[in-house]
């Protein structure tokens, strides 16, 4: 093995998959890419790090809800557009033409193109780790689109997509609580 920058470790190890996260201050919608996310135990709640110098932060505090877009390798040119540019002076829907709609629990919209949407409430904010704990009060995926390859980033600027799909449901039945 040849060892490598510490700096460079978590590339070793970074999350997926690459979502869009919308929020609405009020009176404007706006797109954020994230990239570290994860899934907090067996519950419909998520946990996504952004902070202060990201745009729709203050949205996000502000209106205490988003939605989570899970967007798929056809959309990676505007996945990584969003996330180049600032919300401050950019419309992302127009710019990136993504349709927004409306959400059933949340003022946050969803993105039409994304396979899934998520809508979230945030339950907490933990300011050291920049870490944003949300509870999902609705799901919905499109089962029509055709490509369903998510993409997940190594965190240089590059990106891998999900694969062949292998089944272990059998194997781990007896592993995973009830209703999973």
């Amino acid at each position: 093995m040849k060892k490598i920058q510490l700096s460079k470790a978590f590339t070793l190890m970074e999350s997926g998959p690459v979502v869009l996260v919308t929020t609405n201050d009020g009176g404007k919608n706006n797109i954020m890419t994230i990239s570290w996310t994860m899934v907090v135990d067996f519950t419909p709640q998520f946990a996504i790090t952004t902070g202060p110098w990201n745009y729709s932060y203050a949205a996000l505090r502000k209106s205490r809800e988003c939605v989570i877009a899970v967007p798929t390798v056809d959309l990676i040119d505007q996945v990584v557009g969003v996330g180049t540019c600032s919300g401050a002076d950019t419309d992302k829907f127009e710019k990136f033409r993504l349709t927004p709609v409306k959400g059933k629990h949340v003022r946050s919209p969803l993105i039409k193109e994304c396979l899934a949407n998520i809508e979230c409430k945030v339950i907490d904010i933990i300011k050291k780790h920049n870490i944003v704990v949300l509870e999902a009060v609705a799901a919905y995926l499109d089962r029509s689109r055709k490509e369903k390859r998510t993409i997940h980033a190594i965190g240089d600027g590059t990106f891998v997509i999900d694969g062949r799909l292998l089944n272990r449901r059998k194997m781990m039945r007896s592993k995973l609580p009830d209703g999973v």
